[in-house]
This record gives C-alpha cells, structure tokens and sequence, in this order.
C-alpha cells in the first residue's frame, strides 16, 4: 500500500501506535504532526519519518497525503475531521468520534457528501478470535442471542493523585470511563452480535471529585507520583460505573466500566450467550475464545488460522501457536480500511468501524448521560 500516503496527528501515546501499525502494514507514513514544533521534530526522528509538520494546515496542503489519522484530545475530534474531509482527505479518528451527538451526526454528512472513506479507531473488533465470534454467530452457532454481559477495567486513574486531559470534560467531554473505554466494549459486542441498543440504564460514580493536577502533563497510562508539584482541580467525569442494555428484539445486556480498580492495567471481556451455546473472550488472554455448551463439554479456541473461518483468517496474519496482540489490532483494522480505500469498497459493505457506526457509540453516550443524571431508562 505503498502508493497511498498518510499522515498522522498525535504524538502522545497512541499515535506512534498508529504509525507503527501503518508501517507494518507497508502504508506510506508521510509525517506526524505533535501539539508542538519541538515534539513533532522529536517524534519524526524516533519514528524515522520524512516530515515533521508544523500545523494541521501543513497536512491539509500536502498533496502527497491521501489519509490523516487523529491521535488528539476529544475536544479536536470534531473540527480536524471536518477539516480534513473538506481537504479531500480519507479520515481514521480516534475514538470517540466527537463530544456529542449533533457534532458526530454532522461528521456523517459532511463524510458522505465527501466520498471519502472515514472510520473510527475501535481496533478491538481485530482481535482475530473477536471477528471469528462474529462469523460464528452470524452464521447461526450460538442460536438466537439472549444476553450480553461484560465489563472493561484499568487501575491507570486509581490515586486523586493520577491526572491526564481524558479527566476534564472540557477536553474529553462530560463523560469519561463510559466514553473512553465503555465506547469500545459497545462497539464491539454491538458488531459481533449484529444487535442494536434500544435503551439503557446507567448509574455512574465520580470516585475522586477533586484530583491533584501536575503542574505540567503526562502521558497517558503514566502517574504523576512523587515530589511533583501539584494543584487541586475539581472532577465531574465518571471513574466508574454501570449500564443496563435492551436491545431491539428483547435482549437485556449489562456493563461494567472502571477506570480505578487496582491491579486492572487494561481488562475488557465479554460474555454473549445464545440458544445453542455461549462465547467468552478476554483481553488479557486475546488469543483464546472459550465456546459454552449444554449437552457437551465446552470447548477453548485457541486462534490459528486453519481452524477460523475466511473472514477471520484475511485478518490472521501468524500461525497456530505465535500470538497476536494489541498492536495486530491496530494493523488489521488499518488493513481493512486501507483496502477499502484502495478497492473502492462502499461504507455499507466495509469490515473497518465507519463514521455512522462512531455516531451511534455518542448517540448512546448521551443517553447513557441522561440515564445517569435523570436515573431513568432512556431510549436511542
């Protein structure tokens, strides 16, 4: 894919992540973009990139630019997109796709009438053994779907003392835990099941309303620690919290999100069960999908392509025995929108997470908002 050009915003910590899994995958990583000179330089050296732009403007006007990915704070989401579909660039943003509704709705119009491709990073449906979940269940193994239930954990924002922009609802938005990791998990049982939320129920908690903010950043899934000289600032985005799931056509699902539970560095699962049989998978243990039956022993699928089905081997790229992880997932979700891209393949019949599908997942976080605050069920 060496003939399509990209380049990335964002030098914190996912957007060297981006860059890797591009030049893995053999795309034409132009340059990245830092939220200063200095850091784009420092960045382009580490990385051995040509060009360490300036501004976002400097991206726009390099014709040699077919893609920008946005690795920035939420808040920037929004305006960068839409600037770059204007451009006439494809676009692969960071999740969540905007602040709120109205913006990300914008962003699937403005996307649409572009032409252009557009996607948002939910990399966790490229766990392999998540896409053979998919394929089996759309294939009917697990029988009509009753229940889904699961959570997704850290420990990065345990102590008052752990501070980043993600904890700012000016910056991040009013919700956190929910929108920054909840956003994953439902994106990815929504796409392995083929259900759609019809209402939620949601109680979360602010477990440190007031934090000790370093007189200087850090980076993400880093702590302050130390002597470091700090400042009290006022928190109202959630820790923690829970939501209760009705899926159009009856099914109940539950989730649990955290980002203060100690030991947790980073834990997703979840548990879909059916009328024939049950799927359980985990992050910490990705390369295994253990299959629940009645009338049989249960059985663990170990992910090796000569036992997945097609879809989920295109994007299995090692054989049985050689793991894949968190930065495969990144590399085959670019896979599947670069060749989209490339084949010219329609939004409807994309495999990547597309703009309309990033505009539920704040669809459902201003619901699951309104549930919180108004402590009622709220519909989609």
């Amino acid at each position: 894919m060496q003939h399509i050009g990209a380049a990335v915003a964002g030098t914190g910590f996912i957007g060297p992540v981006h860059v890797e899994g591009l030049q893995r995958l053999g795309v034409n990583v132009r340059g990245i973009l830092g939220s200063s000179p200095e850091k784009s330089k420092r960045a382009c050296q580490q990385m051995g990139l040509d060009v360490a732009y300036s501004s976002f403007d400097e991206i726009l006007q390099d014709d040699s630019v077919d893609v920008v990915h946005l690795a920035v704070p939420n808040v920037l989401h929004f305006d960068m997109s839409k600037r770059a579909l204007e451009a006439g660039k494809h676009v692969m943003c960071e999740k969540p796709l905007a602040m709120v509704a109205e913006e990300s709705e914008e962003l699937v119009r403005i996307a649409k009438a572009s032409g252009k491709a557009a996607a948002v990073c939910y990399n966790q449906r490229f766990y392999p053994l998540n896409l053979e979940a998919r394929a089996r269940i759309a294939g009917g193994e697990i029988g009509d779907v009753f229940t889904i239930k699961g959570s997704y954990v850290q420990d990065w924002l345990l102590y008052d003392t752990d501070y980043n922009w993600r904890v700012l609802s000016e910056q991040g938005g009013e919700l956190r835990a929910i929108s920054d990791i909840g956003t994953h998990w439902m994106d990815l049982v929504c796409s392995i099941s083929g259900l759609e939320v019809e209402a939620v129920f949601a109680d979360l908690k602010t477990v440190h309303p007031v934090r000790k903010r370093p007189l200087g950043e850090i980076a993400t899934f880093t702590s302050g620690g130390g002597n470091q000289e700090t400042e009290p600032i006022p928190i109202t985005t959630d820790d923690s919290g829970a939501v209760l799931f009705r899926f159009k056509g009856g099914q109940r699902g539950i989730l649990w999100v955290s980002q203060v539970t100690a030991g947790r560095k980073n834990n997703m699962q979840y548990e879909i069960a059916g009328s024939k049989g049950a799927f359980h998978w985990h992050s910490q243990t990705p390369n295994s999908l253990w299959i629940g039956h009645r009338d049989k022993a249960n059985e663990v699928l170990t992910r090796d392509p000569g036992f997945m089905t097609d879809m989920a081997r295109t994007y299995t790229n090692y054989p049985g025995g050689h793991h894949e992880g968190f930065p495969d997932t990144f590399k085959q979700c670019f896979r599947a929108f670069y060749t989209a891209i490339d084949q010219g393949i329609p939004e409807e019949d994309a495999l990547y997470p597309t703009f309309s599908e990033g505009h539920r997942e704040i669809q459902l976080c201003d619901a699951i908002l309104e549930s919180h605050k108004e402590e009622k069920w709220v519909y989609v």
